[in-house]
């Protein structure tokens, strides 16, 4: 089965968001950066999503203005198949990347990138609605805490299981790097 790594919103922007911490940043690179190694070792295509919205002056790290679309610092380097550049929540969503991926007949997406909960939840949701095999990986997402409505706050670690518990045998399938790599 044709497969393809889709790295969403690796990208500084998110730096110079005011929850941004570094807790968890090494364990994500590591990760993120074995799958995409192990992808291009692989000869797996690897696409590069990026995240750009919002009034574009430099002031919205989102906008192309802010010179933080870029990929993030510490993300392994590849040569991406493809680079889409997204204003939605899915990746799916006004890129052409669907197009993209049925030209090349890939039938397996494997998920990895920033924020597990939103962009990676949503285009893995969106894309098996689609009728691609997904699988995510965990391991090699990222977010951060949250406020939740009531004022308390919400683990990145909540999050993740949360994000897992609703898309495994639904939407995707749950995968470690080495399991992504293996399949």
């Amino acid at each position: 089965m044709n497969a393809c790594l889709i790295v969403i919103d690796a990208q500084e922007s998110f730096r110079h968001r005011p929850f941004f911490t570094e807790r968890g940043l090494p364990a994500y690179l590591a990760a993120q950066n074995a799958l995409i190694e192990g992808c291009a070792a692989r000869g797996i295509p690897i696409v590069r999503v990026l995240h750009s919205d919002g009034p574009d002056v430099p002031a919205n790290p989102f906008s192309q203005a802010s010179g933080h679309v870029r990929a993030l610092q510490g993300l392994a380097a590849f040569d991406a198949a493809a680079t889409f550049t997204k204003s939605r929540h899915s990746a799916l969503v006004g890129t052409g990347l669907g197009v993209w991926l049925t030209q090349r007949g890939i039938q397996r997406l494997i998920v990895s990138g920033i924020r597990t909960e939103q962009c990676c939840e949503t285009t893995t949701r969106h894309a098996s609605d689609l009728g691609w095999t997904v699988d995510f990986v965990t391991e090699a997402t990222m977010t951060w805490d949250m406020a939740q409505p009531d004022g308390r706050t919400l683990a990145a670690a909540d999050i993740q299981a949360r994000t897992a518990t609703v898309l495994a045998g639904r939407f995707a399938t749950l995968r470690t790097v080495q399991e992504a790599l293996a399949a």
